[in-house]
Parts: C-alpha cells; sequence; structure tokens
C-alpha cells in the first residue's frame, strides 16, 4: 500500500535542490508523480505529489524536514484522499493580456468563481509591451469549466473586468 504525499517548499535558490529532493524521495522508495516548481524573486518555490510505501512515508518527510538545514522551508501533507468530480468537467486554457494595474487578478478570480470555474493552474507576469514599454499584465490558466457554466458567459463576465482587458479562451484536451 502507498501514501500520496503533498510537499510545500520553499527557500534561497541554489543549483541542486531539487537534486537533493528528487534524492530523498528514490531513497525512500517514493515516486515522483507531479510538481511545479519556480524561480521566483530570487527563491525556490514547489509544491511536488509523491506516492510513497505506507511503512516510508514518515520517514520520507523527515527526510524533506532536514533539508530545512540547507534553507528550505517545507510543509507536508499526508492526509490526501482524491475527491470524486460530480460532473465532468471541461478543461479549458485560458490567455489573459492587458495595461497592468493593481486589482486585475482579484477581478478575474471572482469572475471565475462566480461560475464555479476552479483554477487548476495559474501562471502570471508582468512584463513591458513591446512598442510602448507599458506595463501589461499577462496570466496563463488552465481551468476546468461546470457543465451549467458557459464559456460566452465567462468570457463577457471577464471582459467586464477592463476594457482593455483581451481576453482568449482556448480548449485543451487532455
Amino acid at each position: 500500500m502507498s501514501n500520496t504525499l503533498i510537499f510545500s517548499i520553499m527557500g534561497a535558490d541554489r543549483p541542486g535542490l531539487v537534486s537533493q529532493l528528487a534524492a530523498a524521495v528514490a531513497d525512500h522508495g517514493g515516486n515522483w508523480v507531479e510538481s511545479r516548481l519556480v524561480h521566483l524573486g530570487g527563491q525556490f518555490a514547489g509544491v511536488l505529489r509523491v506516492e510513497v510505501p505506507a511503512e516510508k512515508a514518515s520517514e520520507l518527510s523527515d527526510a524533506v524536514r532536514q533539508l530545512e538545514l540547507a534553507g528550505l522551508t517545507s510543509i507536508c501533507r499526508s492526509d490526501i484522499s482524491p475527491i470524486p468530480a460530480e460532473h465532468p468537467l471541461r478543461l479549458v486554457k485560458m490567455q489573459l493580456i492587458g495595461s497592468d494595474r493593481p486589482g486585475i487578478l482579484k477581478g478575474i478570480s471572482q469572475a471565475l468563481a462566480r461560475h464555479s470555474v476552479n483554477i487548476e493552474e495559474l501562471s502570471t507576469e508582468r512584463r513591458a509591451a513591446p512598442m510602448s514599454g507599458e506595463a501589461l499584465f499577462e496570466a496563463s490558466a488552465t481551468v476546468h469549466i461546470p457543465p451549467a457554466a458557459t464559456l460566452a458567459a465567462l468570457r463577457k463576465d471577464l471582459e467586464t473586468i477592463a476594457g482593455d482587458l483581451m481576453v482568449d479562451l482556448l480548449f485543451e484536451e487532455r
């Protein structure tokens, strides 16, 4: 029998951090199932899901916690159980771009919540526009759309957040 562990890890970025994590997982008979790792503002931040034999779960959690001596902070969740979907969901890839200003993500996330859309993955950045150098906000998200929601209504709601926010929704089948 295996356990699923979710680790959240953060610390000053440097070469070898992923190698240390991967070694801890492998050395305890674990299987690195999925992860999201990023260099953000000079910091390493990551979330990973690991399957490990039940008898090794505590040892693996302790081994990852020992990486705190190397400057990492970690949180481990071991009470993970799959949540069954009540209805089939549509997976949609969503791209947004517009002039940067405070509150854009608040408006976007509230619009998604009003339509009962769940964010599976979200990546955002602020960058300079190619011609004007103006600050642009860009977001890329993978979201689950419930059967009762319509893309047209969601698009309209998102477009009202700001007149200059261009919204593009693309379907992605997995």
